[in-house]
This record gives structure tokens, C-alpha cells and sequence, in this order.
């Protein structure tokens, strides 16, 4: 094993030991074998998931919410420790600064098989989604410290880059995903994106470098600030959709409708219809926010068929966009650190996720915990 001089013997930790009760603890650190490593957690991003997790309500396919658990699943950090195999495997060695994947590899295919997680079919594990119990520990980057299982992908990410923009490697490979990859976004492409919250951004930036030729961006009137944002990260136009008839604005803006529409607009099963109804001829519409069960997406079937849309439902992004975020916020190309509005230390976990949350005065759009 290579690792840091002087390593604590322990550390701490959030752990959610039931909905909405964070309670700090400590646990050993554990040994390294030779095909694992430790993270020393510079700073952690939060998302919808994280809140949704703290009030018990991740449950959804492949996630679900452990009760314990230690949260935190955007970890950017140094390798504290790695075994000899797994630093030749991931190209890394202590003192590299990394972003983390989320989810790890099965551990039962044939990609696995060959610790190539990149390949997986399946998710064996998710950071902050595991449950504490589960030996050595520390899954999540709510803690000074996290385990490095040895099917995690890292990628190594320049140090001298500020950790509030380091840090936005998850957020705007899901927008790289959603606004660029998947629907094969291009020149003469026009792009609506539902939401402004932190992904829609990252989806605005991914558009933007993708060539898009036209690029809205929608939001409430509680939204405001974000949109201010949109704006000066590249969008041709924002919309408050308080104050218009959605459809025909954007029909009239991209003269009949848009080629690509990624929703990210969580709870509001309408929206589906909206893109439907938005959407060019042989558009492409990217689904990207959950909607919560039971509600009923009010579209037109008819409506896709006679106009050929093409919808497609997103849940994370592939290795090769993680990648591809990471080389971007290197290229310091977009003021993508403007995005991040909160930083809070490790002990003040639960007034991160309130905060970004919106249950507090506070115009939150970023959010980020610095163990």
C-alpha cells in the first residue's frame, strides 16, 4: 500500500440515522489492500438527491434510501492511500487530486471481471447510498475520509483549480449528458431547457459547447436569480413561465419549435406535455426530472407519433461524459464556478441541505460541503 504520512486513525462523519436526524460519529480508517484506496474528501457537492435522502424519500429503481447511512455522493479529494494495483489500474498515486464517480461496478460481469467498471451493465453500488454497516465503513463523502472500492472510477483533475469549481464535475456531466451526448446536439439545433436549477445550467453550458445555435431556458418567477445566471452563461433567452403561454413563446422564438427540449423540472408531470407540445418535427426530448409516482404526464401519444419525437428517459450519465466534465471545467471555457452560492463545514450537514433545499431565506443554486 502507498500511502500519505501521518494518516489519522480515524474519522469523522455525518451519519443519517434516520430521516432527518444527521448525527455525527467517528470510524477507523480502514486497511488498504492492494486493489483499493482512501479519498481524503476535499469538498462534496449536494444535489436534489441528497435532501430527498435526508428526508428518506430516495427510492426510486436502483436507489433507495439506507437507514444508516453516510451521505455525499459528488466527492472531489487527494488520495489519502492505495494499494499498489489499483494506483497502475486508475493511473493515480497519493497526493492526486480526483473526482469521484458516484456508482461503482457490480462486481459480477464480464467488465468487472476485468475491473473495468467503465463497461458495467449494471450498478453494483452507489457513494452516499450505501449502508454504513456495510464493511470498511465510510461510503459516503459526508466524512473526512471515504473508501474507495476497487471498481470506483476516478479521474485526476487539475489541483489548481478552485474546489468550488472543481467540484462541478457531476453536476455538469449530467448536463453534458442530457444536452449534448445524448441528443446529439449540434449546429443548428435549438435547445429548451426546463429548469434552471444547477443541472439545467450545466445542461446550458454543455449546449452551448455543443453548437447549439439557440438556447432557452425556463424557469418560475422564484427563479429569477437563476435565470439572471442563465443569461450570462450563454442562453439566447429565459422565459418565466408565470408570466406567459410557454408553447407559443417558444414556437414563435425557434420559428415553429425547438429540435431538442431537456426537462429537468422535478414534480411537475405536466412538463412532459409542455415538451410534447414544443418539440419540432422529429425532435429529440430529453426526461430528466423525476416526477414522483402516481401522477399522471397528461400527453398526447398521437402527438409523438405524427411528429416523430423521439423521448428518452435519463437517470445518470455515462464514464465518458464524467470524463469529458472534468476536462471542460479544466478548460476553464465557461464561468461555471458562478454557479456555486453555498459553502458549509461538515458539522453543519444538515443546514447544507435545508439551505439547497430552499427551506431557508437563503437563493441557493450550489451547494457544498468542505470536511
Amino acid at each position: 500500500m502507498i500511502a500519505a504520512s501521518a494518516l489519522p486513525a480515524s474519522a469523522r462523519a455525518m451519519v443519517l440515522r434516520e430521516p432527518g436526524v444527521l448525527v455525527p460519529e467517528e470510524f477507523p480508517l480502514p486497511d488498504i489492500g492492494v486493489n483499493d484506496g482512501l479519498l481524503s474528501v476535499e469538498v462534496c457537492g449536494l444535489c436534489g438527491t441528497d435532501y430527498e435522502q435526508f428526508d428518506g424519500k430516495v427510492s426510486h429503481n436502483d436507489y433507495y434510501t439506507p437507514i444508516p447511512s453516510i451521505p455525499g455522493h459528488e466527492p472531489l479529494g487527494r488520495i489519502a492511500a492505495i494499494g499498489r494495483k489499483a494506483s497502475d489500474r486508475w493511473g493515480v498515486t497519493v497526493g492526486d487530486r480526483v473526482a469521484v464517480r458516484s456508482s461503482y461496478g457490480c462486481g459480477n460481469c464480464e467488465a468487472c471481471s476485468k475491473y473495468d467498471p467503465a463497461r458495467c451493465i449494471t450498478r453494483g453500488g452507489t457513494y452516499g447510498l450505501t449502508h454504513v454497516e456495510k464493511y470498511p465503513f465510510l461510503w459516503g463523502a459526508f466524512s473526512d475520509f471515504m473508501y474507495l472500492h476497487p471498481l470506483t472510477v476516478v479521474e485526476k483533475i487539475n489541483p489548481d483549480i478552485s474546489p468550488e469549481l472543481a467540484v462541478m464535475f457531476n453536476p455538469l456531466a449530467s448536463g453534458i449528458s442530457w444536452a449534448s451526448s445524448i441528443p446529439e446536439t449540434g449546429p443548428g439545433d435549438s435547445v429548451v431547457i426546463m429548469g434552471p436549477g444547477q443541472r439545467g445550467l450545466c445542461s446550458l453550458v454543455a449546449a452551448r459547447s455543443a453548437g447549439a445555435s439557440k438556447i432557452i431556458v425556463t424557469g418560475l418567477a422564484k427563479d429569477r436569480h437563476k435565470l439572471d445566471l442563465a443569461c450570462a452563461l450563454g442562453a439566447d433567452h429565459v422565459l418565466i413561465v408565470d408570466d406567459c403561454n410557454l408553447v407559443e413563446e417558444i414556437r414563435e422564438i425557434t420559428g415553429g419549435g425547438a429540435t431538442v427540449v431537456v426537462d429537468t423540472t422535478p414534480f411537475f408531470a405536466g412538463a412532459l406535455r409542455q415538451a410534447v407540445a414544443m418539440c419540432a418535427q422529429r425532435g429529440r426530448i430529453v426526461l430528466a426530472g423525476l416526477k414522483g409516482s402516481g401522477v399522471a404526464a397528461e400527453i398526447v401519444p398521437d402527438e409523438i407519433v405524427y411528429k416523430e419525437i423521439s423521448v428518452r428517459g435519463v437517470l445518470s450519465m455515462p464514464v465518458a461524459d464524467f470524463r469529458r466534465a472534468c476536462r471542460l471545467i479544466e478548460s476553464c471555457e465557461y464561468p461555471i464556478e458562478r454557479l456555486h452560492t453555498h459553502s458549509f463545514p461538515l458539522n453543519e450537514a444538515q443546514q447544507a441541505i435545508e439551505t439547497l433545499a430552499g427551506r431557508t431565506d437563503e437563493k441557493a443554486i450550489h451547494v457544498a460541503l468542505f470536511p
